[in-house]
This record gives C-alpha cells, structure tokens and sequence, in this order.
C-alpha cells in the first residue's frame, strides 16, 4: 500500500509540475484570475450567501420549505455560473466552434424560470399536503 501511495504522489507531484511549466508562459493574464477569483468569493459571495441564509432562516420557519428554498438558490447559483462565461464573452471575440451561437440571456432566463416554476408548485402541494394533515388530526376526537 506504500508503494501505491508513494507512485502515486510521484505521478500527482509530476503533473502539477508539468502543468506549472506549461501555465509559466501566461502567468500574466492567468494571475489576477488566480488571485482575484478567491479574493471576490470571499469579500463578496460567502458574505452575500450568509446574509441570504440568515434572511431566510429568519422568514421562513418550516423546515421543508426551507431546504426547497434552499434548493433553488443552489441550482439557481449553479446556473448563474454556468452562464457566466457565455453572457460576458466580449462581442469582439471570435465564436467557439463547440458553442454555437444562441440567445443565453433568454436561455438562462427560461432556465431560471422554469426552475422556480417547479419550485412554487412543489410548495404550494406541500403547503397543501400539510393543510390537509393538520385538518384531519384536528378533526379526529
């Protein structure tokens, strides 16, 4: 089990090196997104998430709808990323070939929408569903 573990550091350590002689050369441009891709999470992101976690613990009290919630900020953070780099490509640049010319501001749009869409009805059958609960135990002698 040594052995693995010490081949595998030798491999590990030797892409990370090959991977630093190759990044050398653009070292200019790759490090303020190095340096400022941490420093913007930090200063911003992880306060911005914890406000919005405090707001939320504070008006939303059942603990389903919370996680649902939840939920939909997560996927909806999840595709913000995902369209960042489509939506801020400079109209100067040349296309990608593998991304074919499209409407990503109406994309993420209906992606956003159709996700709170399925968000706002998953509450309102729970919401329902606990009504209907809680009126069948208060009806029971």
């Amino acid at each position: 089990m040594r052995t693995v573990r010490l081949l595998l550091l030798l491999v590990g350590a030797s892409a990370a090196t090959y991977g630093g002689w190759l990044l050398l050369p653009q070292l200019g441009t790759v490090l303020p997104w190095l340096i400022g891709g941490p420093l913007l999470h930090d200063a911003l992101v992880a306060p911005l998430v914890g406000l919005v976690g405090l707001v939320l613990g504070r008006l939303v009290t059942d603990r389903v709808r919370l996680a649902w919630i939840t939920a939909g900020l997560v996927a909806s953070a999840t595709l913000l990323l995902i369209a960042v780099p489509l939506l801020w490509r400079p109209p100067s640049a040349p296309p990608n070939p593998g991304l074919p010319d499209r409407n990503y501001p109406l994309g993420l749009t209906a992606g956003l929408a159709a996700l709170w869409a399925v968000i706002v009805i998953v509450l309102v059958v729970v919401t329902a569903v606990n009504r209907r609960a809680t009126d069948r135990t208060a009806d029971r002698p």
